[in-house]
């Protein structure tokens, strides 16, 4: 039987089983055995990511966004009209069918824009060229999910359905569990808050299909079997992403009211360019960036180019290997003017958190 098979077989059991707590172990059995089938499909035998002709870019910039979305919602024309990059258009599907690259400055920092081909329904199991466009999908910083204002929603789920079943979180934050193997001494389960879902006995069902049977655990929030097993499978990418609601030139002012209340969503006309603005501030306000001025000595700061950093590495020694790598071995102490100190300038060390804007 083949994997595909084996996936549609415990997804109809999934939907077939009633949910309460006596079918708990069970739904948790069955969600661990299609984390792992899953993750077979990701990895082809022999190892190696899934790659594909046309779908590795070089990485470029200080952050990427990939455009996902069925094909002919307009990610061609969004990429043309933001990057002034031509990405054939055309009015019937699949006009695009490699990554297409695109950089814009904006605010000093260069982002690169990858559009991906279209998916389609079933992608994340293997139909069409899903497989590529997810995988190039898992490295970017920010995922642009393009939609038809016309059926937003429903695209909506079945995209996030797609890339949830390749391994990538949208707009969540990593499970708060801890979860270390040992030699021995049995199942370890302690709880900081009380637990819904997730008790001893579904803990060491899910851990005994991976045939761990010695382990310490610790929920440090309410937990579901999603996240134990994501926690356990330790390949999830969690990524922040915006719905673009393309077209809304085809909508009425009521629609477009009711649109702008969808949490993470941003509606545009990609073909007349409207509210590009509003995109450009939400898409830097979720890359999170940290830019750094330099300052000659004497002289007045470079607010020109900054130096970009990623908000969870912005440290003076992250800024230090970002500009080259042999400064931190010479490096004494940093002179830092900005919010992140109290004097103006500080000595500072390389361990010092850099905040936005610093000098």
């Amino acid at each position: 039987m083949s994997i595909l098979q084996k996936i549609a077989d415990i997804e109809a059991e999934m939907a077939r089983t009633q949910k309460n707590k006596a079918t708990m172990g069970h739904l948790g059995l069955l969600k661990a055995k299609l984390a792992k089938l899953r993750r077979e499909l990701i990895t082809p035998k022999g190892g190696g990511a899934v790659t594909g002709e046309g779908f590795d870019v070089a990485k470029t910039g200080d952050a990427r966004i990939g455009f996902v979305g069925f094909p002919s919602v307009g990610k061609s024309t969004l990429l043309s009209n933001l990057a002034g990059v031509y990405s054939e258009v055309a009015a019937y599907e699949f006009t695009t069918l490699t990554t297409v690259p695109g950089c814009i400055k904006y605010k000093g920092a260069k982002i690169q824009l990858l559009d991906l081909p279209g998916i389609i329904e079933g992608a994340k199991d293997g139909k069409g060229r899903g497989k590529q466009v997810i995988a190039v999908a898992r490295t970017c910083s920010l995922i642009f999910i393009v939609l038809d204002v016309l059926k937003p929603l429903g695209h909506k789920k079945l995209i996030t359905h797609e890339l949830e079943g390749f391994g990538i979180r949208l707009n969540k934050e990593p499970p708060q569990i801890t979860f270390r193997k040992k030699e021995k001494g049995g199942i370890n389960l302690q709880c900081a808050v009380p637990q819904t879902e997730l008790d001893l006995e579904l803990v060491k069902t899910i851990l005994a299909e991976y045939r761990i049977h010695n382990a310490d655990i610790v929920l440090k929030y309410d937990a579901t079997a999603d996240d134990l097993i994501d926690v356990i499978e330790g390949n999830r990418v969690y990524i922040p992403c915006i719905y673009l609601l393309n077209k809304i030139d085809q909508i009425s002012i009521e629609e477009l009211d009711i649109i702008y209340r969808i949490p993470h969503c941003v509606p545009i006309s990609a073909h007349h360019k409207w509210n590009f603005d509003d995109l450009l501030e939400k898409m830097w306000q979720y890359l999170n960036l940290t830019r750094i001025y330099t300052k000659p000595k004497g002289q007045l700061p470079d607010y020109n180019s900054p130096v970009v950093l990623r908000s969870d590495r912005k440290t003076v020694e992250d800024f230090c290997n970002k500009i080259h790598r042999t400064i931190i071995r010479e490096f004494k102490y940093a002179l830092v003017w900005g919010s992140s100190v109290k004097h103006q300038p500080q000595k500072v060390g390389k361990d010092h958190e850099l905040n936005d804007e610093d000098v």
